[in-house]
This record gives C-alpha cells, structure tokens and sequence, in this order.
C-alpha cells in the first residue's frame, strides 16, 4: 500500500513537472514556429522594387524603401480582386504616385496572377522584357508569406538576379509575430504552413492525389 502512494506521488509530481516544463517552452516554442515563416536581408540598394499583390501596408513600405533609395522603380503586380473592388497593381501604383513617387518610376502589371509562383513569373518577364538591365530585385511582402516568396521567387528567376526580401515590419503587417494571441495571425500561420507544403508537393515532389487535394491553397491573396 504504502508503494503505491509512493508510485502515485512520484506520477504525479512527473505530471506537474511535464506541465511546467511545457507551459515554460511555449512561448519559445510557438515563437520559433512564427519566425520560421520570416526571412529578411540586410538590404542594399536594387535596381528595382518588387511589390507583391494584397494590402495597402506593403505598398506603403515600399515607397519607404524607394525613398530612402533602396530602389530605382517600383514594380506592382495582382490583378482584379472583388474583395477591393479593384486591381491590386493599380491601386498599389495610384496609393504609390499619392505619396510621391514620380509616375515614371512606378511599374504596373495588372495581369491575372493566381499565386505567389504567379507573381514570380509576371516578374521575370519584365525582368526579360525590361530595356534597362535588372540585377537586383527587392521583394515586399508580409512577414508570414517570405519564406515562400524566396522560394518560389529563387527558384523561377534560377539566380538570374539577386533577391533581397523585405518583409513590412510587424507593427504596419496584420501579421502580429506574438501570432498564437490574435486570430487573424493563427489562420495566417496555418495557411501559410498548409501552402508550403503544396508549393513543395506542386513545384518538388510531382505528387498528383496530394497537388488535387491541395489545390484550393493555390489561390493565396
């Protein structure tokens, strides 16, 4: 009898010791998971700022970047979006020419684009297109979605330019980096997650059950 109280004991103070132990692990933990997502460089000036479509706060921190001369041109990409009733590129380049920046610096490709994959191709098109030589390329996006952007964008363009990403600082992003304490930034976390596994089942591994079951992730806006 009196090992079985000892056994108990010994469980139970196991249990509290495991919780603790993970109630102080969390925090690192859930933040570990949320920085994962983040990739920033320590920028330097570029040939041209690459504006990925969706939110008026990456638009607004590239005209930042553009005006502390970390770019000579502003490139907008995205098209109709009925949730802003609008093209994403246009509104971005009319949000852009408000605060200054001159029309002959702003870049407009309001073409259709489904994906961030789409957005990368609409890019090296220009890039291909473009009369003045492009070496070097800054991309803005929001913090969750940049470990994706430099994927995808690395491997579309094959190194044929040096990419610098730029996330928006967290206190101008819906994207809060405390991300488990605010709703919105949970569904952006599990979704972001959810799309880098499609991205490396579509784009790595050819897997056709899993490319259909995660087919509605591609529509990322």
């Amino acid at each position: 009898m009196r090992r079985k109280s000892i056994i108990s004991i010994v469980i139970a103070v196991a249990v509290v010791l495991l919780c603790a132990i993970l109630f102080i692990a969390q925090r690192p933990i859930l933040l570990a998971i949320g920085d994962f997502l983040v990739v920033e460089d320590e920028l330097q000036p570029a040939d041209l700022i690459h504006v990925l479509s969706s939110g008026d706060q990456r638009t607004d921190y590239a005209v930042e970047l553009y005006q502390q001369g970390y770019g000579k041109q502003i490139f907008f990409t995205g098209g109709w979006c009925p949730d802003i009733d609008g093209i994403h590129a246009e509104i971005g380049g009319d949000r852009a020419l408000a605060q200054g920046v001159p029309p002959e610096d702003i870049v407009i490709d309001g073409s259709s684009v489904s994906s961030t994959y789409s957005e990368a191709v609409r890019l090296q098109e220009f890039i291909a297109n473009s009369q003045v030589p492009i070496r070097s390329v800054i991309l803005v996006s929001d913090p969750y979605h940049m470990r994706r952007v430099a994927r995808t964008f690395r491997e579309a363009l094959d190194e044929q330019v040096n990419l610098q990403m730029a996330p928006v600082p967290f206190e101008s992003s819906p994207y809060r980096r405390l991300w488990w304490t605010d709703g919105g930034s949970r569904r952006m976390v599990m979704q972001e997650y959810l799309k880098i596994a499609y991205y490396f089942a579509r784009y790595d591994l050819s897997l056709g059950p899993v490319q259909e079951w995660l087919a509605v992730l591609e529509q990322d806006r």
